[in-house]
């Protein structure tokens, strides 16, 4: 067996607001001393970030409380500078940030909307198997096949990646997706049961869209960002007949977790990709 391990953050973390409130105007400081929630936030101040990453937190919260759903337009820069009492530079700095995250999207002569996974430019953001040739996009959609589906109890494992207590209801399945007919990746998946209360197996196997796209539109949940570790691996028998592969064919291990806004997981995900057409493919910047 290769066991060669890789940690891949696919998005940055947002960075916690600010230092001396003391220096924000009204607006930041009243809004800066509240969790999403309208709470009072407790323990010392965090260290001082710029100005535009303290706008950038605020626009992070609204998103999060629901003020603005994917598909929607926010408040223009001229609008935002207004409600925080800052330049529009500022407040476009912070904009540029989360649209290059890919959490906003800029059109032009519209103004800027919140990103949804129905739109086919961030569909494939967590889809990181390739053709070997060709576009991702070019093999279009790919076929699934759900091989299990069920309510299930947590592991030790799983309710530890997803925050969750030993035994806490998750909705577990696992499905194959072929390409041009041929079976590439296997996944067993868990979400936690509370956010998916009302999920199916029925519901999954009858949408046919991307998953996250029916996670955003009917639970209200938006992946944004995930964490992957990767090695290569050998299947076991069952694996490997499901993938039409030999036993002693090596295998991409990818194990996700992906998370809603303010790092909460909502997604446990381990497939194993077949690498003879295909390859995983990670732009850094």
């Amino acid at each position: 067996m290769i066991d060669t391990f890789l940690h891949i953050r696919d998005a940055s973390r947002p960075l916690v607001i600010m230092a001396a409130v003391s220096h924000l105007s009204p607006v930041l400081a009243a809004e800066a001393r509240s969790d999403p929630d309208g709470a009072a936030m407790a323990g010392p101040a965090p260290a001082f970030s710029p100005l535009y990453q303290q706008i950038k937190q605020l626009i992070l919260q609204g998103l999060q409380r629901g003020e603005w759903r994917p598909g929607e337009v926010i408040p223009s820069e001229f609008e935002l500078a207004a409600r925080y009492k800052v330049s529009q530079g500022t407040v476009r700095k912070a904009v540029d940030e989360l649209a290059a995250e890919h959490l906003l999207v800029r059109r032009q002569g519209r103004g800027t909307f919140v990103a949804t996974h129905a739109e086919q430019q961030v569909q494939y953001r967590f889809l990181r198997l390739h053709p070997d040739q060709g576009a991702v996009d070019g093999e279009g959609p790919a076929q699934r096949d759900f091989v299990d589906c069920r309510r299930a109890r947590a592991s030790a494992d799983v309710a530890r990646a997803l925050g969750l207590r030993t035994g806490d209801s998750v909705l577990q399945s696992r499905r194959l997706l072929r390409f041009g007919g041929v079976p590439t990746i296997l996944e067993d998946l868990w979400l936690p049961g509370g956010p998916f209360k009302g999920l199916t197996a029925e519901r999954l196997m009858d949408y046919h869209g991307p998953m996250y796209a029916l996670f955003e539109a009917e639970f209200g949940v938006r992946m944004v960002r995930a964490d992957e570790r990767i090695r290569a691996v050998l299947p076991d028998a069952a694996q490997a007949r499901l993938l039409a592969v030999d036993a002693s064919t090596p295998l991409l291990s990818v194990e996700r977790i992906a998370y809603t806004y303010n790092d909460v997981p909502m997604e446990l995900r381990r497939g194993l990709y077949r690498t003879d057409t295909h390859h995983y493919r990670n732009q850094l910047n």
